[in-house]
């Protein structure tokens, strides 16, 4: 069959482009939805773009309407309608999502809002949780200090869960690392007493400056009596990413904090 082209022209059509302000998949996540490039202050984490694939798009474009949600700072979320009255943890940084998943379906009745930046993890894990009727999740897109500032209520969350995040190894970058007392004292404000904080790395140097932390911190205290690491619960399933680094042989380092 011949192409078919514009009659006055000759030529034949062009794709249409698409402009920097349209969100990629109508209806789903958006760039910088709180406007956080205005905002002086230094972020831990960077914006990956990478390939998005057909069934993610998809993921995104259908399901982000019903699970996913824009950090955007405008309201405070009502965490007991969302999630239906259960406890919710937040995890920061979830990757491509198979772990969240599989923490959500093992454990139904705890409601998690899982929070990245990145388009591929975010719909992979949109299509995991339709695929296994996980309705237990929810997914945030954008910059979680926002979230956690300006869109929860106070002593609102039942855990937080930061697993194996950016170390930011450069001397010069630690500063950007996420735990940090500031950021304790936000999450410590939002977090109901007895809540646990579960932080995991592979970065030594970061394990040890986490460990730091949150032990001088006055709102948490230590699981371990012991004030050292945590040994890997068993809720807590063995990634891939976290798998490429004992391959690599990096210890990996659990810290479970209680608010007190």
């Amino acid at each position: 069959m011949s192409e078919l082209r514009n009659p006055t022209t000759g030529q034949a059509p062009q794709s249409p482009i698409r402009a920097k302000s349209e969100p990629r998949f109508p209806g789903g996540p958006v760039a910088d939805p709180a406007g956080s490039h205005h905002e002086r202050r230094i972020r831990s984490f960077q914006p990956r773009r990478s390939r998005v694939t057909a069934g993610q798009g998809d993921a995104l474009e259908r399901l982000w309407p019903v699970w996913g949600m824009d950090i955007d700072g405008h309201r405070v979320l009502g965490l007991d309608e969302m999630f239906g009255g259960l406890p919710v943890v937040l995890e920061i940084g979830f990757g491509m999502g198979e772990a969240t998943a599989q923490m959500a379906a093992e454990d139904p009745g705890t409601g998690v809002l899982a929070v990245d930046v990145h388009t591929p993890g975010q719909g992979n894990l949109l299509g995991l949780a339709e695929r296994n009727g996980l309705s237990n999740i929810r997914v945030a897109n954008g910059d979680a200090i926002i979230l956690l500032r300006e869109m929860l209520a106070p002593r609102s969350l039942d855990g937080l869960r930061v697993y194996f995040p950016d170390p930011w190894p450069k001397k010069r970058h630690h500063k950007r690392r996420l735990i940090q007392p500031e950021f304790l004292t936000l999450a410590a404000q939002r977090l109901k007493p007895g809540a646990v904080v579960h932080c995991a790395t592979d970065w030594e140097p970061y394990a040890e400056q986490m460990l730091e932390v949150l032990s001088a911190h006055p709102d948490f205290e230590n699981t371990r009596d012991d004030g050292g690491y945590a040994p890997r619960p068993g809720f807590r399933p063995l990634t891939r990413f976290e798998g490429q680094g004992l391959d690599k042989g990096h210890k990996v380092r659990d810290l479970l904090f209680r608010r007190r």
